[in-house]
């Protein structure tokens, strides 16, 4: 699991770059997984300094004191210790929503960007884009379900391990749809990442289109399905000239 580490002491901060500054008290340093850099003194809550995600960062650590350079392109903090300073380094992760607990562990499981992640463990569930993460949770490992819609409203585990999504999309629509091409069916394949509606006849006919996030509320004037999404509607052909 990444740290946090913070440093405290009389300091001296110096920043070079777009205004440069020399500043002297006692101040607490949070020095971030990312290379950020933050400076804190008595006063409100903004820093006095800071650099946010540095190039380099550079810590040197004596018995009783402790030096500091971030650098950023022609940006620099640079902070100094004078008198006995303290540190300490403290587990840290992405704050997120709650989302339950994890099965097997206990451990909180909160919603952080794209992912589920576990406080304790630091184990990630990556979530396909759009997906709703549920209340209930899987009957078969006990995580929690996501609501996700590829051309219907599918309730899945958020291990795609245990409940594919991908088999669900397969189940629902492999050879649904047909190639506008060369009239072979459209399969249901992920490739290179990407989810997407695949001619069968491949390599000899390579149409391929993504399947979008919404559901299928009708058919477009080409053939293919037309999706309801978060924009509107659109054709599966995201070039269709009927959308």
């Amino acid at each position: 699991m990444e740290s946090i580490r913070v440093f405290a002491g009389d300091c001296t901060v110096r920043f070079e770059g777009s205004r440069d500054r020399v500043q002297r008290g006692r101040v607490v340093v949070v020095a971030k997984p990312d290379r950020t850099v933050l400076v804190h003194d008595t006063s409100g809550y903004q820093p006095v300094a800071w650099l946010t995600r540095a190039d380099s960062l550079t810590v040197e650590s004596g018995p009783e004191s402790f030096g500091l350079v971030a650098r950023a392109g022609d940006q620099v903090l640079t902070v100094e210790s004078h008198d006995s300073a303290r540190r300490s380094e403290y587990p840290a992760s992405e704050a997120g929503v709650p989302v339950g607990s994890h099965p097997g562990t206990g451990e909180p499981l909160v919603r952080t960007g794209g992912s589920v992640v576990g406080l304790d463990s630091g184990v990630e569930f990556s979530l396909p884009a759009g997906a709703t993460v549920l209340d209930e949770t899987c009957d078969d490992c006990g995580l929690p379900l996501m609501r996700v819609e590829r051309g219907a409203t599918f309730e899945v585990c958020i291990d795609r391990q245990c409940d594919p999504l991908d088999d669900h999309v397969q189940d629902k629509f492999d050879g649904e749809w047909t190639c506008p091409d060369c009239g072979s069916p459209l399969r249901i394949i992920r490739r290179g990442g990407r989810l997407l509606a695949g001619c069968d006849a491949y390599p000899e006919c390579e149409t391929a289109f993504s399947v979008p996030t919404g559901v299928v509320v009708d058919d477009c004037e080409c053939g293919l399905p037309i999706f309801e999404t978060g924009r509107g509607r659109r054709c599966l052909d995201s070039t269709c000239e009927f959308a």
